[in-house]
């Protein structure tokens, strides 16, 4: 499947296997089918509502179902492990302790600003993962995956962290998640301020996550022009 795919492109570029996407389970390019689907829904409903105010709707179970299938990629894909499970499981968390318990951020434009960014992000990466199991991978991918991230990553994070900030009244109101003393085992949770440390968390490592791909877009853009220059 996807993660199997994903493992075999690091393998792929040493010893030459890896030229499977999308035999057996689908590999990158089901990935990447998976996130048009999310893509075309946004657009029809688009199209259907002449709004784009609560599209989240629209996709919200292939969402969830595509987001959450990604827990299978940490450790498997070929990145660094520590900063990709931030990424998928800040996402995952997002899904469902944030937008899923918490009805009345589903209509927030915030909502729609990390998911659009997700879709046009996965689109991208998987679409250069399928051509680099190909072997042939165009530069307008490559450009693209190393290129439109700069715009991508900030936008989606501003979503998160937008969605976040939308929950915590409605939070604090229900006392959602929240654990209170007295109790028996003697153990107190406020999920308010555990939301808070989470945005929180977004500032050391937000900045690992943007400046490696900035480190990656330089060497790897920079050795595609020095091979023109010399074919």
């Amino acid at each position: 499947d996807c993660c199997r795919a994903l493992a075999r492109e690091g393998r792929g570029r040493k010893g030459g296997a890896g030229h499977r996407c999308g035999a057996g389970g689908g590999g990158g390019t089901t990935c990447g089918a998976e996130w048009l689907v999310i893509a075309v829904g946004l657009v029809r409903a688009y199209l259907a509502k002449g709004s784009y105010h609560s599209l989240y709707y629209s996709i919200e179970k292939p969402l969830k179902f595509f987001q959450t299938g990604a827990l299978l990629e940490v450790g498997i894909v070929p990145s660094s492990v520590v900063l990709t499970s931030f990424q998928v499981m800040s996402r995952v968390f997002l899904i469902w302790a944030v937008t899923h318990s918490v009805k009345e951020v589903q209509s927030e434009d915030s909502v729609l600003l990390f998911v659009i960014a997700w879709t046009i992000t996965e689109i991208i990466r998987y679409s250069f993962y399928t051509f680099s199991l190909l072997n042939h991978l165009p530069y307008l991918i490559k450009w693209a995956r190393y290129t439109l991230f700069i715009v991508l990553y900030p936008m989606g994070v501003s979503g998160e962290l937008l969605t976040i900030y939308a929950a915590l009244p409605f939070v604090r109101q229900a006392g959602l998640y929240s654990i209170s003393l007295p109790n028996k085992y003697n153990f107190s949770f406020d999920y308010y301020a555990f939301l808070i440390l989470i945005m929180i968390s977004y500032i050391p490592i937000f900045p690992q996550l943007y400046f490696h791909m900035i480190h990656q877009r330089r060497k790897i853009l920079s050795h595609t022009e020095e091979h023109k220059k010399f074919e």
